[in-house]
């Protein structure tokens, strides 16, 4: 054997009861699993520690990322081996050489990653999708990666500026185009087909997607090549989980319906939780059993955690964004000689006056003025704060008026301070919704966007709170049992997007491996790093309690740290066990 794992708690990633035993590795391989005996190049000692299958992250934004970046971290330090990126309908393949300052103000404004880093970190050695891959293909990393063939570059592609466009109809040659072009990515080993259909994606410049009202002749059209393919998935995300409207949200359901009818293959979508229409999930959800009952392969992807901002002086966003006077400051300074503007008695009394002006509603009021659902991120993050932590109920225990508490708040650790604003998934104050997403028999463990949000959102740790928290239980006292949510994030993932050679620990499955002491698993607060090109920063959290990481049976993390070894690979399309 190259590796043997001894003594370890083994969640085999099937679903089947947990046991003890040992595995042995073979050419990057599984080779036994039970009682195995040496020799070994190496043997691991895992008494202690559960060992599962290396987690599969179907939703992530690494497009522009695996450009420079062989780590591929905040996913790879969280237990992940393998990942599927160019969700959500966006990406930078196929692209012309005159789109590209489009596509990365797309990027830019629809997953928060700063345009300086893209400028400067893509490489660009590419047009079509298969040029894509190709280029990918050239290139080594500490996890395996896939990629869909994301609409909006597509539409762009074929259309020119009509594509940018969300009112703009292609033509039905231009649909033909599109659908052709994906039909060679499939053929080249895209994943399958994704699209955005949410006016939460904007561009850098605040325009809606493309892809925003794209009708049903046009994604029917496009889908048509998975159809003609035999192969490949559909994901996508629509804004029927927000709203009150019951026409809108059924006839996008209508449309999912259709899109999943018309291909006869897997498609999942996002399902969150939204304040303005808390209960609108369930009525999706027994929307999505009538369609699997009608032998319709959907799937809702869900989180095992609040959608939660993470406001910063430091970061992208905080509660006097909207505030013109620092809005002017930010754009002229950062670092030191920010906090020491905000700082000044003058300028925090202004900014606080026009704050006091400021009327949001939805997202904007609560990133704004949502103080009862914003609290300190301490170590290590609490998921699931209580109201009576939040910074209003501090600023009501001190008597103080909670504007100037929270703008003071903003300035410790030397305006590095990180506060927790959860404005998805917690309408109620508790996880008691969240576990019913995520028990729920189609559910898929999804929506991380490990590489997105840099400065804003920080959840490719998801699969760390969903085996850290839920398999010890909520404070509600929801449990869920250890094996099923190693299987959601192991092999029901990458049985969804076609890689039926891992998420198991089973002889011949790619060695694949995470070795983890459950009883240290937790994750703490997020940091502010410059580690992006031309010196961009970005949200980088840890977590506690992975002994190692193995890729392709290749030790890739000890304690959270990387080896440096980069085993993964560009997956091409379906992978047969």
């Amino acid at each position: 054997m190259d590796l043997i794992i001894k003594n370890g708690e083994i969640v085999d990633g099937t679903g089947a009861p947990k046991f003890r035993g040992d595995i042995g590795v073979k050419n990057g391989r599984i080779a036994a699993v039970g009682k195995v005996e040496g020799p070994a190049r190496q043997t691991i000692d895992a008494d202690g520690a559960i060992v599962t299958p290396g987690f599969v992250d179907i939703h992530t934004h690494y497009d522009g990322q695996v450009s420079w970046d062989a780590m591929l971290a905040p996913s790879s330090i969280n237990g992940v081996t393998s990942t599927a990126m160019g969700n959500c309908g966006v990406g930078f393949a196929p692209a012309k050489p005159d789109k590209h300052d489009f596509l990365i103000r797309l990027l830019e404004g629809v997953e928060d990653i700063p345009g300086t880093a893209l400028h400067e970190g893509l490489s660009w050695d590419w047009e079509s999708f298969p040029d894509y891959l190709d280029a990918l293909s050239r290139r080594d990393y500490a996890i395996d990666i896939g990629a869909h063939v994301p609409h909006a570059p597509l539409r762009t592609y074929v259309m020119g500026d009509r594509g940018a466009d969300h009112t703009a109809e292609p033509t039905a040659a231009e649909i033909a185009g599109m659908r052709q072009l994906t039909y060679e990515a499939l053929q080249a080993g895209a994943l399958g087909f994704s699209t955005t259909r949410t006016v939460n994606h904007r561009t850098r410049d605040g325009a809606n997607v493309g892809t925003l009202t794209a009708s049903e002749q046009e994604l029917i059209g496009i889908a048509g090549a998975l159809k003609q393919a035999g192969k490949g998935v559909i994901q996508l995300i629509s804004d029927a989980y927000l709203t009150n409207d019951d026409a809108f949200a059924s006839r996008e359901l209508d449309l999912i319906r259709l899109l999943a009818g018309h291909t006869g293959g897997k498609l999942s979508f996002t399902v969150q939780q939204n304040d303005d229409a808390p209960d609108r999930w369930r009525k999706i959800f027994e929307e999505i059993v009538a369609m699997r009952e009608a032998g319709l392969d959907v799937s809702a992807q869900v989180a095992p955690r609040p959608i939660g901002a993470i406001l910063s002086f430091a970061a992208s966003v905080t509660p006097f964004a909207a505030c013109p006077t620092y809005s002017r400051i930010t754009a002229a300074l950062d670092g030191p000689a920010l906090i020491a503007e905000l700082r000044r008695p003058e300028v925090r009394a202004q900014i606080l006056a026009e704050h006091a002006a400021v009327d949001l509603t939805g997202n904007g009021h609560a990133i704004t003025k949502g103080y009862t659902r914003m609290f300190r991120m301490n170590d290590p993050v609490d998921y699931e704060p209580t109201a009576d932590r939040s910074l209003q109920a501090e600023a009501d225990r001190a008597g103080r008026d909670v504007d100037q508490y929270v703008y003071e708040t903003l300035l410790e650790e030397n305006g590095r301070r990180l506060i927790y604003l959860p404005f998805n998934n917690y309408s109620y104050g508790n996880l008691d919704d969240v576990y019913g997403m995520m028990t729920a028999p189609h559910a898929l463990y999804g929506i991380s966007d490990g590489g997105a949000h840099c400065g804003f959102i920080c959840d490719a740790s998801f699969p760390t709170t969903t085996i850290g928290l839920w398999s010890k239980g909520s404070k509600s006292g929801h449990k869920i049992p250890l094996e099923t949510l190693v299987h959601g994030y192991t092999q029901r993932n990458a049985s969804h997007v076609g890689w039926h050679d891992r998420g198991a620990l089973k002889v011949g499955q790619l060695a694949d491996i995470n070795i983890i002491d459950l009883d240290r698993l937790s994750l703490s607060p997020p940091e502010i790093v410059p580690d992006l090109p031309a010196g961009g920063t970005r949200l980088l959290q840890t977590a506690k309690g992975y002994r190692q990481t193995i890729k392709s049976g290749v030790i890739t993390f000890e304690d959270g740290q990387w080896t440096g070894a980069t085993p993964g690979k560009l997956v091409r399309g379906e992978q047969r066990a």
